[in-house]
């Protein structure tokens, strides 16, 4: 099955985060903001800006379809153009549905794409996930692969009851096997997952790195998301 989602605002099965969410991140991430997040030219744009906002300094927009739609296995697709600059970190990805009930990183995630302006030759595909005792584990690669700014790219994960294989475009660039992990996370990731779209601004001591305020306004711009099962 094919489930092909474009009109990101109207379309029920995509919500919004709202405020300050996580990694104290510098933006705030609004809900039903034009600013923020619209529809151009049948693409979804998500802009971070700098603007005063309630309190923060910046803000952006993270849409997620948690509560709207979740997912087991298949391949998900999204065809998007990141932006450039120190600071930019734009994302797809995914958290397991039961994240409210177990927490991070007991419900694994799944980095479809991360994008930081300090490394802008390369693309990351990482997982994330919690042995038995709660330890915390990631695996990933970022491979240098030019310039992804420039133009759209496919961001992809095919994703079974054995593992996650990671593409961009035609390259797969990563094969993570549950049974080959140090520990063995495939009761983790045979639960259903939601997804997310978000474009976040980095900040000392995070993977997004200091932020270099002249590049704002970033525009992010997603032309499809497909979910294939």
């Amino acid at each position: 099955m094919n489930l092909v989602y474009r009109g990101f605002l109207i379309v029920p099965k995509w919500t919004y985060e709202v405020g300050l969410v996580r990694n104290k991140e510098p933006q705030y991430y609004t809900s039903k903001r034009l600013e923020n997040a619209r529809v151009e030219n049948g693409n979804l744009v998500i802009e971070a800006r700098r603007e005063d906002y309630k309190g923060s300094e910046y803000t952006s927009a993270s849409l997620i379809t948690l509560g709207k739609k979740h997912f087991r296995y298949g391949r998900v697709e999204v065809r998007a153009k990141v932006p450039k600059g120190v600071g930019s970190w734009p994302a797809i990805w995914m958290l397991g549905e039961n994240r409210q009930q177990v927490k991070w990183p007991n419900c694994g995630e799944i980095d479809i794409l991360e994008y930081v302006g300090k490394d802008s030759t390369q693309v990351y595909g990482t997982v994330h996930y919690a042995d038995s005792a709660a330890k915390y584990h990631y695996l990933g690669e970022k491979p240098v692969v030019g310039a992804p700014n420039e133009d759209y790219h496919i961001y992809a994960v095919e994703w079974d009851k054995k593992g996650i294989s990671f593409y961009y475009d035609d390259l797969k660039y990563f094969v993570f096997e549950y049974k080959k992990a140090a520990y063995d996370p495939g009761k983790i990731f045979k639960k259903p997952f939601y997804l997310l779209l978000n474009l976040a601004l980095g900040r000392e001591g995070t993977l997004g790195g200091p932020l270099d305020e002249h590049i704002l306004p970033l525009k992010y711009y997603v032309d499809y998301v497909r979910v294939y099962k």
